[in-house]
């Protein structure tokens, strides 16, 4: 089976599985390398567009005359960007924070053709949290499924704590489908099973 003509600037088991859902599976997985620290005073939605054009930049000035498709994904209450938790106690106050409440999860994809152009969607998903038992949170803590990921896994157990989506499902798993095969299909990058001619 021939591979999809891009390069995906991440090594998110999300990201990947996501594509492969949609029947692209890219040339090469070069994860990106760069600081993902919020400038002074930034807002959510130009934070996350800032993040996933420079994960493609830095991953186009690598692999040039390439396709290169980049992804960032934040879970955002009000102004406040939730970033990974490093132990059980930040994400404690993770829960208690989303606990009740209906916060966004942005999620922006860029695509750098081989000739440098830039396209870029971003789509933002409303998400509402029943109110949380302290069992509940501490048996999330334990379940351990949101290590490695910023704020929680929706395709996981807290699926269950859910109780409304307004958006895009896959932009809150992690990349939007419908804006990510819109942008491929604009360049004219085909699905890994469709032949060539």
């Amino acid at each position: 089976m021939k591979c999809s003509d891009f390069i995906l600037a991440s090594g998110s088991p999300q990201r990947i599985t996501l594509l492969r859902q949609i029947a692209y599976e890219p040339k090469e997985i070069l994860p990106a390398d760069i600081c993902e620290d919020c400038l002074p005073h930034e807002d959510v939605l130009p934070y996350v567009r800032r993040m996933a054009l420079s994960k493609a930049q830095s991953v186009a000035e690598k692999r040039p005359a390439e396709n290169v498709l980049a992804c960032d994904t934040v879970v955002a209450v009000g102004r406040r960007v939730l970033h990974k938790s490093h132990d059980d106690e930040e994400q404690r106050r993770v829960m208690k924070l989303l606990s009740g409440r209906t916060h966004r999860v942005i999620s922006s994809v860029c695509l750098i053709n081989k000739n440098g152009k830039i396209s870029q969607r971003t789509v933002s998903t409303k998400v509402c949290m029943k109110v949380l038992s302290p069992q509940e949170i501490e048996d999330y803590i334990y379940c351990g499924e949101w290590k490695g990921v910023c704020g929680y896994k929706i395709e996981g157990r807290l699926a269950a704590y859910v109780t409304k989506i307004v958006g895009s499902y896959s932009g809150v798993v992690g990349l939007p489908l419908n804006e990510t095969r819109n942008l491929l299909k604009g360049e004219n990058i085909h699905e890994c099973n469709e032949n060539s001619l």
